[in-house]
């Protein structure tokens, strides 16, 4: 493990974002699509803050990641799991979308055309 504090920052400001798209959008586009898009790089970048891996094996995992929770979702994981906290249930996901599906794949392709310098 190694401590990467511009990948934490990244991570802390995408979170940010995240936030703020959570708490003030309600739109069509940016908070179900570019939403999800940034959860990919939000992951990357928490990730990256404390585990030093190759870009491309980072990238790899977190896009299948999204995939596994997406599809958690596509069989009701927060109702199996009998989450009732409005919270968690925001994170966990209640509603399957072959939209975030290609938001996490077009997060995936960006990131890893993104030079090294900038990851």
């Amino acid at each position: 493990m190694q401590f990467n504090l511009i990948s934490f920052i990244t991570f802390l400001l995408i979170l940010g974002i995240e936030i703020f798209i959570g708490i003030y959008i309600d739109d069509s586009f940016i908070r179900p699509f570019f939403g999800d898009f940034l959860v990919v790089f939000l992951l990357y970048y928490l990730v990256r803050s404390f585990i030093k891996i190759r870009s491309s094996h980072l990238i790899i995992f977190v896009v299948l990641f999204a995939y596994a929770v997406e599809i958690a979702q596509y069989f009701n994981i927060a109702d199996l799991l009998h989450i009732k906290n409005k919270v968690l249930r925001v994170i966990v996901g209640t509603t399957f979308s072959w939209e975030d599906i290609s938001a996490y794949t077009l997060a995936g392709v960006v990131l890893y055309l993104i030079p090294n310098r900038y990851k």
